[in-house]
């Protein structure tokens, strides 16, 4: 039976554990006949010992997306495992722990720096690292945490993925012409190794509780996973500078 990912040669970043979005995206773009390639960081064994979960073995090379040199030599070590590339997943990001947690006003700037880079910046970088791999156009996929609010807790990471999402729709109007689509999934809160670093995380996904309009599971990153590997796929030939939302509907919803 075949898979909406045969033959699709994917990179996915941010595989930390079972309940990462990143590990199911994984899961499902192997079941759909993707191969895969792996990137960890800062801990390449964790992820080469949850990589053995999945449903077929994969390579993972350790990847700093702030590392110029790590990004210099990415295409190079992917090229020697699948030959090219066809899709990248970015699940990548981070801020420090004083630009979470209520400390929005005192928040220094390199810390606002380092947030900026990692989770934002990174998806031209990590995209542009890896275009010497896609001659025959591809799909990236990112995951953001709707920009529109201000969320509880969630501080500097929100500015930063707005800035995400910017950059994203300008990756999607300049890399349109090498048929390079870009877009980006809205996941819902999940229980993710992520989620529990910021500061009040559980105050925050209460919201949906008594918000979403299809009940959320906190413990369920399977729905993003789907959405990742159906922009990846070939379903969604014209479809750039997209976010495809994956919060119970949530976002539809007024206060």
């Amino acid at each position: 039976m075949s898979g909406i990912l045969d033959g699709k040669r994917i990179l996915i970043t941010g595989v930390l554990m079972e309940s990462s979005i990143a590990f199911h995206a994984a899961k499902l773009a192997q079941e759909q006949g993707a191969e895969i390639i792996l990137t960890a960081f800062p801990r390449p064994t964790l992820t080469e010992r949850i990589a053995k979960k999945l449903p077929k073995p994969t390579t993972v090379i350790e990847l700093d997306v702030s590392n110029d040199e790590h990004l210099a030599g990415l295409a190079d070590k992917v090229r020697a495992e699948l030959g090219g590339l066809d899709g990248i997943v970015h699940s990548i990001g981070f801020a420090p722990q004083d630009a979470l947690g209520g400390n929005f006003l005192e928040t220094p700037f390199e810390s606002v720096s380092t947030a900026m880079h990692v989770s934002a910046y990174s998806l031209k970088s990590l995209t542009m690292a890896c275009k010497p791999l896609m001659e025959n156009g591809g799909s990236v996929v990112g995951l953001t945490f709707d920009a529109q609010f201000a969320w509880p807790q969630y501080d500097w990471m929100g500015p930063a993925k707005a800035a995400l999402e910017s950059t994203s729709r300008y990756l999607a109007r300049y890399l349109g012409e090498d048929d390079i689509r870009c877009n980006l999934i809205s996941a819902g809160p999940i229980g993710s190794m992520a989620a529990k670093s910021i500061p009040g995380f559980s105050d925050l996904a209460a919201v949906w509780d008594s918000r979403s309009p299809l009940k959320w599971e906190l413990s369920d990153p399977e729905p993003a996973g789907k959405g990742i590997v159906a922009l990846l796929s070939d379903w969604f030939p014209k479809t750039t500078g997209e976010i495809i939302h994956v919060d119970g509907g949530l976002h539809a919803i007024g206060a």
